[in-house]
């Protein structure tokens, strides 16, 4: 046998088995790979396939195109819905290069009025997964493109409380291509949820190249989400570029969506362009209010790292102070209520009721912390507050990292001064443990209490430090058990004449401002030096010395019970011919604090000037007057002695051995 013949021969071994398998189609057609391919599936799977209707198959490589008619697929035998998919028609494009490697990948694929259910159980298996304990997560089709027409999804997942049921529509009037709408609902981490919207034709499940639009409205809980742009791979979320409004009860309720800690705050509503490519989200020049505070800037967080990173810097034209109470643990509107529920004051040591409780006392969610780290810039120019807070700004700059938050600065405007303070939390300990540090800074007494007008023409600069270390979850149980230093000093100023006549009881003289009109006179010096410890503040120099007067206190403040218990002495430097001078208490609760004389040293006062009286009317004025030391005493020397007083005090209080 020749060369050329033995070729041709050859040649006719290779093509006759081609030869007759396209004679055996074409007499037969496709319909007979049916049964084997539904026998394959079966026993890769476990779960049932049956394909009804005519099979069609285009040739074309790379990608050939199979066309059949109705369509079902079984779910496994633990799962709710007995078919994971059903559709009347299916079209669906063949990657050939990835099924020789074994690897099942549908560039395309076209459902005619699909049902489709998709669940996770509680033991964590999924019926996508194509194994037969659906566990191998390498086991699944991959689908680029996803096309349908008028269908039904359903998503399961026992564990995390979520069941969502989606209906999918097309409309006949309008254009081809013109896309798809949408209705869901359900619940989401066991949160009611309702969404509505529309996006383009073909949905790019794993589409690097085509950004796929949408625009959607859903609401989760008590938290509503709009959006309205485009997602680069719906699976991945590649890219995202849209507009983005959020509203909500409060941003801590954000926790379930992002798995991102943000802290209790009043309701909010926000509008901004967010962008996401890589690791990096970015809400770009976002708008909003927070309760009645408006907020401003840019807000980023980056996926790549142990935990999401936070970075934002903020801006409000007008913060409501209000607002900052969530923040801190107490409740809008807590202080007006403890003062209503407050009990009438009284020297018994109850404690406060808890309705009456004025410092904050609702817990941090600290379990949530280490789930970010962030940065956090903000600066408020006007701040809007009760009268009674002379706030004027704030900056302060936040730090979460470890589960350890860090306000540093937090600085405040205070009656034409500032407070400056550094606070840490350690959220890794349970109580937490908080220290704060803080540096009050020319304060102006006729700022510093607004709504008292004796002080308004007073003048004079108040400079302080705190420093105290607590432990508990919330600020109040962080006062209560606080141990460290409290000070407060003011020198050279001026104040009211009858501020001082009045705490001095002097009675002639306020007559005469009365007449006259109020003086301003000299402030020499003023102290209040308090040493903490197990949240009780002892008075250790309480003085205010002015040129007419000089004020000595003793006593204490019970940051646990939020008791007062002060003592005001006074000691007048000129002699004044009518006065009733008794030692002025300072009780009763934070909530319902009681400012009165001692009405025993009063009256007997009184009794004194009515008994001489009846001796001689001239002699009734004896008890009344007020000879005073007639001059300054050194401030130095004054504070030493009140620090002595309360040592005394306590002295002569323990109990004999």
């Amino acid at each position: 046998m020749t060369l050329p013949r033995a070729l041709k021969w050859t040649a006719g071994l290779l093509l006759a088995p081609v030869v007759l398998a396209v004679l055996f189609i074409a007499i037969f057609g496709w319909n007979w790979l049916r049964a084997p391919i539904e026998r394959m599936t079966l026993d890769k799977t476990g779960r049932e396939l049956a394909i009804g209707g005519k099979l069609e198959v285009r040739f074309g490589w790379p990608l050939p195109r199979i066309r059949t008619g109705a369509v079902t697929f079984a779910n496994p035998a633990w799962a709710r819905e007995k078919q994971m998919v059903a559709a009347d028609a299916v079209e669906v494009t063949i990657d050939l290069p990835q099924l020789f490697l074994r690897n099942i990948v549908l560039p395309e694929v076209r459902l005619e009025r699909p049902v489709i259910f998709l669940e996770q159980g509680a033991d964590g298996r999924k019926n996508w997964l194509l194994d037969l304990e659906q566990q191998d997560e390498g086991a699944r089709i991959r689908i680029d493109r996803l096309m349908l027409d008028h269908g039904r999804l359903g998503y399961d997942d026992a564990r995390q409380k979520t069941s969502i049921r989606l209906e999918l529509s097309t409309s006949n009037t309008q254009p081809a291509g013109a896309g798809v709408s949408f209705t869901a609902r359900g619940q989401y981490k066991g949160m009611p949820l309702k969404a509505s919207g529309n996006g383009g034709p073909v949905l790019g499940l794993r589409d690097e190249n085509t950004p796929y639009p949408l625009r959607a409205d859903l609401t989760v809980g008590h938290t509503g989400v709009k959006v309205d742009g485009t997602i680069t791979s719906l699976l991945k979320f590649s890219a995202i570029d849209m507009r983005l409004a959020l509203r909500g009860a409060s941003l801590a309720q954000l926790f379930p969506l992002l798995g991102i800690a943000f802290p209790e705050t009043r309701a909010y509503v926000t509008d901004g362009h967010i962008v996401h490519s890589g690791h990096t989200w970015r809400y770009d020049k976002f708008s909003g209010r927070v309760g009645g505070s408006d907020i401003a800037g840019t807000f980023q967080v980056d996926t790549g790292g142990k935990r999401p990173a936070m970075t934002a810097d903020l801006v409000s034209k007008v913060l409501d102070f209000a607002d900052l109470g969530p923040l801190i643990g107490a409740k809008p509107g807590s202080v007006q209520v403890a003062k209503q529920v407050a009990p009438p004051p009284s020297r018994s040591a109850a404690p406060t009721p808890a309705q009456a409780r004025v410092l904050p006392d609702l817990p941090f969610t600290t379990e949530r912390w280490n789930s970010v780290d962030a940065e956090v810039t903000l600066k408020a120019k006007t701040i809007r507050r009760a009268k009674e807070l002379p706030l004027e700004n704030l900056v302060t700059h936040l730090s979460l990292r470890d589960s350890v938050l860090t306000l540093d600065p937090l600085d405040f405007g205070v009656a034409g001064g500032h407070l400056n303070a550094v606070i840490s939390l350690d959220g890794r300990k349970n109580p937490i443990q908080a220290r704060a540090q803080v540096r009050a800074k020319k304060i102006l007494i006729a700022k510093l209490f607004p709504t008292v007008a004796l002080s308004q023409t007073s003048i004079g600069q108040v400079n302080g430090e705190f420093d105290l270390a607590g432990k508990g979850n919330s600020v109040g149980r962080m006062l209560a058990s606080s141990n460290g230093k409290v000070g407060l000093a003011v020198a050279n100023g001026e104040i009211s004449k009858m501020m001082m006549e009045k705490i001095g009881l002097h009675l002639w003289e306020m007559l005469q401002l009365k007449i006259t009109g109020d003086k301003l006179v000299r402030l020499r010096c003023g102290v209040a030096d308090f040493g903490v410890k197990d949240g009780i503040m002892h008075a250790d120099a309480l003085v205010f010395d002015t040129e007419v007067t000089t004020i000595v206190g003793t006593g204490s403040i019970d940051l646990r019970l939020e008791k007062l218990d002060l003592t005001l002495n006074q000691k007048t430097k000129n002699t004044s011919p009518v006065a009733l001078r008794s030692p002025i208490h300072v009780r009763g609760s934070f909530a319902n604090p009681d400012v009165e004389v001692d009405k025993g040293r009063v009256a007997a006062r009184a009794l004194g000037a009515v008994a001489l009286g009846l001796v001689n009317p001239f002699l009734a004025l004896i008890p009344l007057i007020d000879a005073g030391p007639g001059k300054d005493s050194d401030c130095g020397q004054l504070v030493r002695d009140a620090r002595v007083v309360p040592h005394r005090q306590n002295k002569k209080a323990a109990p004999r051995i």
